[in-house]
């Protein structure tokens, strides 16, 4: 945001209003109020949303919590749904249907389920097919609206329903997806990846490029939960900058197919850290699972040391 001015953003009308049912403590709420706020005030927005926590919880018919129109998708579809309402705008704006001085903006979310996994086949149609849309991912690391299940998204060693640590177990087994890299090799405009910082700045101003600029745009936002991850729900900000600090989630961006680190921490603090804040990690702090935390320090310092890689390039 071109002069940004954080009292001035913050102040912008919300165009997703309270009394949604969202738990306390929630990321995806705060990650879809950041991201609409960098919506120019006289543009008006077509939200779609991918069946999952956000859904049922600001969305009950007749009662909404969206100002913007707005479309459920399964959890498969939104990328397709939100490409078909874009061609259709492009088509009836084409033929004088709709005022030139009318401008709509076009923007999904979905969370790590309905995006890494079930709803990735869509969404990489959308990107390759270069539709003028933003799809925004809150990144949640499971399936939090059907009981806390694994999704690709999920880290490693993660407790969770589907992978629960026991005698044995030691949680999920596999690396979570590098979904951002993935959608940045589709050759798209512009790609991000942010969280809630401070001052909000990073996660404001990548919403406003990803927006406006033209073509297909995708934004990963780290929005946690406090049920699946199990902190206390006062602690989101201190987690988020455990993440960013630690590597675990680095602020970057792909504009042009440019590489671009947004933030490097000063000093980078062991990921121990950032697990410690989390009940489901507790397991890796046992006696004996010195080495779980060691895997997982490797696996961070070789996704970073890529990042520095590509962003150097």
């Amino acid at each position: 945001m071109a002069g940004y001015n954080l009292k001035e953003v913050m102040n912008k009308p919300e165009r997703l209003t309270p009394g949604h049912r969202m738990c306390a403590g929630c990321g995806a709420t705060i990650g879809v109020r950041a991201v609409l706020r960098a919506l120019h005030e006289n543009d008006r927005a077509v939200i779609g949303n991918a069946t999952g926590c956000l859904e049922v919880s600001s969305y009950t018919y007749p009662y909404t919590s969206w100002e913007d129109s707005y479309i459920h998708n399964a959890f498969e579809n939104a990328g397709a749904t939100l490409s078909g309402v874009e061609t259709a705008y492009r088509a009836l704006k084409k033929r004088g249907r709709i005022p030139e001085d009318v401008n709509y903006k076009f923007i999904t979310f979905g969370g790590d389920g309905g995006t890494y996994d079930i709803g990735f086949q869509s969404l990489s149609g959308a990107m390759e097919r270069g539709h003028d849309l933003v799809y925004v991912c809150y990144d949640n690391g499971a399936y939090m609206n059907t009981g806390i299940q694994r999704s690709s998204a999920t880290p490693r060693f993660a407790d969770t329903t589907t992978t629960p640590v026991g005698s044995a177990s030691d949680g999920k087994m596999q690396s979570r997806k590098d979904l951002a890299s993935i959608i940045a090799e589709h050759n798209v405009p512009y790609v991000a990846q942010t969280t809630f910082t401070r001052d909000f700045r990073d996660i404001h101003v990548k919403s406003e490029k990803a927006i406006y600029t033209e073509g297909a745009a995708f934004l990963n936002i780290l929005a946690p939960c406090p049920r699946g991850w199990r902190y206390e729900t006062a602690d989101i900000m201190k987690i988020c900058s455990l993440a960013v600090d630690t590597c675990y989630w680095p602020l970057f961006e792909v504009d042009e197919g440019r590489w671009t680190l947004s933030y490097e921490p000063k000093k980078k603090l062991p990921i121990e850290d950032f697990l410690r804040e989390q009940g489901r990690f507790k397991h890796l702090f046992k006696k004996g699972n010195e080495d779980l935390i060691v895997q997982f320090q490797e696996e961070v310092d070789r996704r970073w040391e890529d990042l520095l890689y590509k962003c150097a390039r």
